[in-house]
């Protein structure tokens, strides 16, 4: 007669056996959709790694068909996977082809060379901490976040499919930019007076005349927009009744795939901009003398999209040399709006919806100028009585 089948929701016999530096417990375990599956979960005692295994069996899902993960799987094979999955979801639209060039250089260039080798259930959140903080140690504390990201993504593509229990790096530690090897220079916005200054110089220099920068310039200033932004505008996009342009992609080069149209960074990043009377003035103007009613507003000699790169080295840092500001860059003209916006009295959600920030912190940490002097926190202070020695 033969041997009656384990009742469903049930496991046989667990064993343990010391692995390498840990202890692994596996039995096999009767799903609800009949078939048995061999489930194994790791522990630094034999005791840990049994309540794992019994917890794993409480909550087990059973694998998606032709899942090729496992917490055997090398840090590699979940990165190829995870990159992947990425590239599949910019194909749709979702994500940056520009992040996932980043990415994949630093992915790469750092985290491969020292977890590629590592099987999944060998990650600990003591070897993924070092990494990153290594990084900042020998770098910037923006690359050490580029590499937490990437080593977060990771751990989440492994645990959603089954290669890990948890995201181990969620427990990475903070991230400090003091203890950086190079810290991020201070954010700083173009004062009135240096940016009338720069746009007096840019209007009577013959080679930003040929490259077409003060009108460029000025876009920046009206919209704020980033430097990809403004070089992807289209004539399609402006509407000078209702002074109002519509940010609607991101030009960026891709591994692989040329120059490309993105359709953004984040959510807010497709946005409409209410354009000033001098800057709708301006495009009218533009569109009066080049007779252009569609493709880019600032094009190429040959009409087409400019390069983001192109522009920058080619033209504006030639003519900052000549100009004598070497330190503006055309993310200068980004916080240079939002602090204008922000001595205007608008909110950090008012000023990120117009920079397409997803998160006002972002726009108040890295775009509003630091340091300028105001007077509004004295004469709030001023107009209450009692603070004087005097008594008045």
């Amino acid at each position: 007669m033969p041997r009656p089948p384990m009742p469903v929701g049930t496991f046989g016999k667990v064993y343990t056996k010391k692995w390498r530096d840990q202890y692994r417990a596996r039995c096999r375990y009767r799903h609800y959709d009949g078939k048995i599956y061999e489930v194994e979960r790791y522990g630094s005692t034999t005791t840990k790694a049994e309540e794992r295994l019994k917890l794993a069996i409480r909550d087990f899902m059973a694998p998606a068909k032709g899942n090729q993960f496992s917490a055997q799987s090398k840090f590699s094979a979940l990165a190829a996977g995870w990159m992947a999955e990425l590239e599949r979801l910019a194909e749709r639209g979702i994500g940056s082809w520009g992040t996932i060039d980043t990415y994949r250089s630093r992915l790469q260039t750092v985290v491969l060379p020292t977890l590629g080798e590592l099987r999944a259930h060998e990650l600990t959140v003591m070897g993924l901490n070092a990494v990153v903080q290594d990084v900042r140690d020998k770098s910037t504390a923006s690359s050490a976040k580029t590499v937490r990201a990437i080593v977060s993504g990771i751990c989440g593509f492994a645990v959603t499919h089954g290669a890990l229990e948890r995201n181990l790096a969620r427990d990475i530690g903070r991230i400090d930019s003091r203890q950086a090897r190079h810290r991020p220079s201070q954010s700083r916005a173009l004062t009135e007076v240096e940016l009338l200054d720069l746009l007096g110089k840019l209007d009577v220099d013959e080679q930003a005349l040929r490259d077409d920068l003060p009108d460029l310039v000025r876009f920046f200033l009206a919209t704020g927009e980033r430097t990809g932004e403004a070089l992807a505008a289209h004539w399609e996009q402006f509407n000078p009744v209702g002074k109002v342009i519509q940010v609607h992609a991101n030009v960026i080069r891709a591994t692989g795939r040329g120059k490309i149209l993105n359709e953004g960074k984040t959510a807010n990043s497709v946005r409409p901009i209410a354009l000033t009377d001098w800057c709708v003035a301006m495009l009218v103007q533009r569109q009066a003398v080049t007779g252009a009613t569609t493709g880019p507003i600032f094009p190429s000699s040959t009409g087409t999209i400019r390069e983001a790169s192109n522009v920058r080295n080619r033209a504006w840092k030639p003519f900052l040399n000549r100009a004598g500001y070497q330190w503006v860059t055309f993310r200068t003209f980004r916080r240079t709006v939002a602090t204008l916006l922000d001595d205007a009295g608008l909110t950090a959600r008012q000023i990120a919806d117009v920079l397409g920030h997803a998160r006002p912190s972002m726009t108040q940490d890295v775009y509003m100028a630091r340091g300028a002097v105001s007077r509004a926190a004295a004469e709030a202070l001023g107009n209450v009585r009692g603070f004087c020695g005097d008594g008045s």
